[in-house]
């Protein structure tokens, strides 16, 4: 019974079905994984050695699935705001790179990135960046769940300076985090236009090979799309299916440049849509038509991008401006409601990463990552239904708790995989660094 806690709430919300909410109910976590959910009385009565934690006035849910980052550019948080994407690429963000990126620059922007997603709310991130090793040894020490992007770019960066590079380091660092139990790995080009057509070919007989599902920016812009077709006299999707890329599982990221023809055969792929909403009104990319891509069948999850294009890695916010933009766009007020919101930020981005076997749900069987949302202040109240005050009141300050395979990373608001004071002065000292650079 050591091995046994009980998890005791006001609300329970497994997920499955969407919009089930248990009052008084109960999560029985034994070593890594649930066991069951009980009515808090029954669990109680049936594991009486067990440690109890009870949450009398919160929300236990699935940890949030953040299915698109860049990690380690926290430490670029505000540089080149306000900008279209490739003014900011261009003049802003791969200038500071070229200045600064180092296995240093990842370690201490990863570190700060699993910070802010822990207290959060999120247990398991997709990353795309450079030094993907680096990032994985912080999520190793923090106790996150990852998938690790192993980047190809066909130009050379403070990484790899070929082609050929990226594919080798990639192959070696999958080999040597091999059967790691809460890190995994995508092959990630970085878009359409920064990888060429012998370079895709070999990224999808890698994927093939290890697994793994392929996590790329897709149509992210017009200005995208116009120079594909311009170029090519081919839309990116429409090359991508013709490499034979989109046979297998496929994390589509941004997706704000969507025709019709495309809307109807993309629920037939196993494609997922990883829609970035506060990124993608940042930089004034487009609308990523999420109401239709659901309503026809599609997976689509979220993910909050870089925080150098979102300013943060805040999932509730990216819930409720997903479910708000949603609705707004598709002229539809019933259009992504809260329970499927919240789907989207846990059992589809699951889904995207091919763990939903593992994760997404709180049902028995599956690894124990939840946290729980406070719903007791005054600003909650009344608490009439616990989806809709998560998706359109809750901010991250509200999460308390957060469990990945049944450890405990936050108690109480308190952070027990890292050093907050130490954190803040190795991000103080790159600040002055990014300051002088830029």
């Amino acid at each position: 019974m050591a091995q046994t806690l009980i998890l005791s709430a006001m609300w329970v919300l497994p997920m499955v079905p969407r919009g089930t909410a248990l009052k008084d109910h109960a999560v029985i976590v034994q070593r890594d994984r649930i066991a069951e959910v009980l009515p808090r009385e029954a669990a109680l009565a049936r594991y009486p050695g067990a440690e109890h934690r009870p949450f009398p006035s919160h929300a236990l849910l699935p940890g949030f699935v953040n299915a698109h980052t860049h990690a380690a550019m926290t430490l670029l948080r505000g540089v080149g705001s306000d900008l279209p994407l490739m003014d900011w690429l261009q003049k802003h963000v791969w200038p500071a790179e070229a200045r600064l990126l180092s296995p240093e620059f990842v370690h201490a922007g990863s570190l700060l990135a699993t910070a802010e997603m822990i207290r959060g709310g999120t247990t398991c991130f997709s990353d795309m960046y450079l030094f993907p090793e680096d990032t994985a040894r912080v999520v190793d020490q923090t106790g996150l769940r990852a998938l690790l992007g192993l980047t190809v770019i066909d130009f050379p960066t403070p990484w790899a300076a070929t082609t050929q590079e990226y594919f080798s380091k990639g192959a070696d660092l999958a080999a040597a985090w091999q059967g790691h139990e809460r890190i995994g790995f995508t092959v990630a080009p970085h878009a359409p236009y920064t990888v060429g057509d012998e370079s895709l070919s070999e990224i999808r007989r890698r994927a093939e090979r290890l697994d793994v599902p392929v996590h790329m920016h897709v149509h992210e812009t017009a200005h995208e799309v116009a120079t594909a077709v311009a170029e090519n006299n081919e839309r990116p999707l429409d090359r991508l299916k013709r490499l034979g890329l989109l046979e297998r599982p496929f994390n589509a990221v941004h997706m704000t440049q969507l025709n019709e023809r495309e809307l109807d055969w993309l629920p037939s792929t196993p494609l997922s849509v990883v829609h970035c909403a506060e990124s993608n009104l940042k930089l004034a990319s487009g609308f990523c038509p999420v109401h239709q891509l659901l309503s026809s069948g599609a997976n689509v999850a979220l993910g909050t991008d870089g925080v150098a294009s979102n300013n943060d890695l805040d999932m509730l916010g990216e819930m409720r401006t997903a479910a708000l933009l949603a609705k707004g766009v598709s002229g539809d007020a019933s259009a992504v409601g809260a329970p499927q919101a919240l789907e989207m930020a846990t059992l589809n981005g699951a889904r995207a990463l091919g763990l939903e076997q593992q994760i997404g749900s709180l049902e028995p069987g599956k690894l124990a990552d939840l946290i729980a949302i406070d719903l007791g202040g005054l600003e909650y109240q009344p608490a009439h239904d616990p989806h809709t005050q998560i998706v359109y009141t809750a901010t991250r300050d509200s999460v308390t708790d957060v469990f990945v395979s049944g450890r405990a990373l936050l108690r109480n608001r308190e952070l027990l995989t890292l050093d907050l004071d130490e954190l803040k002065d190795l991000v103080g000292s790159w600040q002055e660094r990014i300051d002088e650079a830029h």
